[in-house]
């Protein structure tokens, strides 16, 4: 028996992919592209049912979408406003994201939303349409995107929580939560979690109360009274995070994050810290002297960039420092950042945060 003839799209799709394996190997990423075409091979090969196969396109639309949209972007800092989409325009938390906003955006970093109304809106608001990124989650008892980002480009539909949180982390340079419900408490507990655990890049987070206000105070009593005093967390963790109820210190607190400090990565097993200046070998002794303890072996180390970092030429005249970094105490670990960041003042044009 004859096999039925392709349509034109499946035929179509024949051609593309015939051609995409042709050039594998000329292609930037072919391995990685490789990777992802046997992974749906096996799918296909294997007992998947049509939900999965549904929510597996839909979360590849997703992501494609949000890759596209970023792009052009990805050497900007950007900043993600979390809190809630009930807060009033007339409330004193809503006027204090303005402001915020408006002071990041003035610092060089563009600023992300969930898209929404609230502290989201008021986030866009402060930023302005042309420094904002909103991240929408289509759902059926919500409206769509609020009147800053209604019809802008860099609005971005996602299907699924979970690709748009992957967006809003990876996509972070810094992190501010104002008061809000289950939401925002999900978002709160999900940064950490990934700041704790290093699944996510080294950014300041800020948790900002209204004036006077006592939310994330609140919530800090609850954390101390639960989980520190019971030893389900340590007490570095603390160190993971600034509250305040003042919108300077919030963005003091995320400028000074990018004094010395301006990136990481990993090479091997080493964690090699990107600075704006390189220090004194007295600053250097004062690093090992205090922060052994998070060191596997050896000592913290300053050199020039090392030969495995040749895709980031536009950052190899930065000092590094380098460690065999345990990846268990991150709380101390950002406590030594903010020691790095305390020694040594840079020219404003060395520091601004656009420069990633």
């Amino acid at each position: 028996m004859c096999p039925s003839p392709l349509s034109p799209a499946s035929e179509l799709l024949r051609v593309e992919v015939n051609s995409l394996i042709d050039h594998l190997q000329t292609l930037k990423h072919g391995e990685l592209i490789q990777q992802a075409l046997q992974t749906l091979v096996q799918m296909a090969a294997g007992d998947a049912d049509r939900l999965d196969w549904k929510i597996l396109s839909a979360s590849l639309q997703d992501m494609g979408r949000a890759f596209q949209i970023f792009h052009p972007y990805r050497h900007v800092r950007k900043i993600t406003i979390f809190g809630s989409a009930r807060i009033q325009p007339e409330h004193p938390a809503y006027q204090m994201a303005v402001e915020f906003a408006r002071c990041v955006t003035q610092q060089g970093f563009m600023v992300m939303t969930g898209a929404g109304g609230g502290i989201m809106q008021a986030g866009n608001e402060g930023a302005g349409a042309e420094k904002s990124f909103g991240l929408n989650i289509q759902l059926p008892f919500e409206q769509g995107a609020n009147p800053v980002l209604e019809g802008d480009r860099k609005l971005i539909d996602f299907k699924y929580f979970f690709t748009r949180k992957l967006f809003f982390l990876r996509e972070s340079d810094a992190l501010a939560l104002f008061p809000g419900g289950f939401g925002t408490q999900d978002e709160a507990f999900e940064c950490l979690t990934l700041m704790q655990t290093g699944k996510s890049g080294l950014v300041p987070l800020v948790l900002v109360d209204p004036p006077g206000g006592d939310y994330w105070q609140g919530w800090q009593s609850y954390i101390k009274d639960q989980l520190l005093a019971g030893g389900l967390i340590s007490p570095h963790d603390l160190d993971l995070y600034t509250i305040t109820d003042r919108v300077d210190v919030a963005c003091e607190a995320i400028a000074s994050f990018y004094r010395v400090y301006h990136s990481s990565r990993y090479v091997g097993s080493q964690l090699v810290i990107r600075l704006n200046q390189a220090l004194s070998v007295e600053q250097l002794d004062d690093l090992n002297q205090n922060f052994s303890s998070i060191l596997v072996q050896g000592q913290i180390r300053q050199t020039a960039a090392l030969p495995q970092e040749t895709d980031a030429p536009k950052l190899a005249h930065l000092p590094r420092l380098v460690l065999e970094f345990n990846q268990r105490d991150l709380g101390r670990l950002y406590k030594m950042l903010r020691v790095i960041n305390e020694m040594g003042v840079v020219p404003p044009e060395l520091t601004h945060p656009e420069h990633k």
